[in-house]
């Protein structure tokens, strides 16, 4: 960057129609010939003002106070500049001034960014931005506004006073006053870390305040059905259409793997015929914008046939006879108890179901299973492979049955002939042979 001519000039302004008495001093600064002002908010009268030596004459105590605190402003313009520099800002005489007159510092406020943020995430709904993302980033937003307000009776912060006790406090509140559960809460902090983190690049914070805060979440456990409730559930006969039209859309979705939200969307055009001639669907999700391929299995393919020519569905020129997510998902507690099926079902249940016991159990690769669940990263997808416990059971008991097939370790010597039958004594929680234990 090249280097900019500063400048500096302290002067007394005279009023209009002046008289007599003290004058404010004023701070002109200067950045290649562009000029601006800045009032120091000091009076001197001019007879006790030195225009050769910009400063008050005189020795006595308050002279000396009133020169020390223009060296001082000086030396915070020359900083200014230092400031803008080292971070690749322009260096205009406007900036130096922003700088040393608190205005920057004022603008600095965090509702102010946040919302500033938050109205940039609205324009770019559909264009990289989902709709879901904003509304989680407005949420954050209303609760660190009633969060001030509740304790610390103001309508808005300064970044600069933002620290890691803050970011406890509101820890603390979201979790006791809205009652969040940890990983709700530090969702929300995530979403204000944002915000934070910006400043932090933008050099208004020299360091991060959230450097030190525990920001780990709650492993979540991963609720599914077995290939047996699913079953059960799809061969269930369900006397009222309503209950029929929920339990086809909660199959659809656990062999598809779209969300209530996604499947209510699902318009006719996003359902093509893929080079091997199988149906399949190509849509964006709602929540993250990524895209998903899902080719079509048979059940799935049967339901959309189903409803081909529902009233509805023609009108709303949409595939499926979607509810509202609440009544969709008080009619699924109702199909539970009619199935006899003890985990409280609702829309995520399906999804879940169809990354597990549909795709990973049957040993669908999980790259695979990634790009039908229009996963952003291999990661969200892992988490489904941590909790199929049944997979590896089922694995097991294979690999099980291939070694008793080929006779591997039938006859070694590693295994005793009077060792007995090994039995597992659950209390203890360790293996007991009949005849001894081992010790050691």
């Amino acid at each position: 960057m090249l280097e900019k001519t500063l400048g500096l000039l302290f002067y007394l302004k005279k009023p209009k129609e002046y008289t007599g008495g003290s004058v404010l001093i004023y701070l002109r600064i200067t950045v290649d010939g562009v000029q601006k002002e800045v009032s120091t908010k000091r009076f001197c009268e001019p007879e006790k003002w030195s225009s050769k030596a910009n400063r008050a004459i005189g020795n006595k105590e308050e002279v000396k106070k009133l020169n020390a605190y223009l060296d001082l402003l000086q030396n915070q313009a020359y900083d200014a500049r230092t400031h803008l520099i080292d971070r690749g800002k322009v260096v205009t005489a406007q900036a130096i001034k922003n700088i040393i007159s608190g205005e920057d510092q004022r603008q600095w406020m965090l509702l102010t960014l946040f919302r500033k943020h938050n109205q940039q995430l609205e324009g770019m709904i559909g264009n990289g931005v989902a709709k879901g993302t904003h509304i989680n980033f407005e949420t954050a937003y209303k609760h660190v506004a009633n969060f001030l307000k509740a304790e610390y009776k103001a309508d808005d912060i300064n970044i600069l006073s933002l620290d890691l006790e803050f970011i406890k406090k509101f820890y603390h509140w979201l979790r006791m006053e809205k009652k969040l559960n940890r990983n709700s809460a530090l969702k929300n902090i995530a979403n204000m870390k944002k915000i934070v983190l910006d400043c932090v690049d933008n050099g208004w914070l020299l360091g991060d305040p959230f450097a030190k805060f525990d920001m780990n979440r709650d492993e979540v456990n991963t609720i599914y059905l077995t290939k047996e409730e699913v079953q059960r559930i799809a061969n269930k006969e369900l006397r009222t259409s309503r209950l029929s039209r929920v339990r086809d859309l909660f199959i659809f979705s656990c062999f598809t793997g779209l969300s209530f939200i996604d499947m209510k969307q699902l318009k006719r055009s996003e359902v093509s015929i893929a080079a091997n001639g199988e149906l399949r669907i190509s849509k964006n999700r709602q929540k993250t914008g990524t895209a998903a391929v899902i080719p079509l299995l048979p059940i799935a393919k049967g339901i959309l046939q189903k409803y081909a020519y529902d009233e509805h569905c023609i009108i709303t020129d949409m595939l499926l006879p979607v509810l509202s997510n609440q009544k969709y998902n008080s009619y699924l507690k109702e199909i539970a108890e009619r199935c006899d099926i003890e985990i409280e079902l609702c829309s995520k249940i399906a999804r879940n179901t169809f990354a597990t016991t549909i795709t990973l159990a049957n040993n669908v690769p999980m790259e695979t299973i990634s790009k039908m669940m229009g996963h952003k990263s291999l990661r969200q997808t892992q988490h489904y492979a941590k909790v199929l416990a049944i997979k590896v059971n089922e694995d097991m008991a294979e690999l099980n049955r291939k070694l008793q097939d080929s006779d591997f370790f039938a006859n070694s010597p590693i295994l005793s002939e009077d060792a007995g039958p090994v039995e597992f004594e659950p209390t203890q929680n360790r293996l007991k042979n009949t005849h001894s234990v081992h010790k050691g």
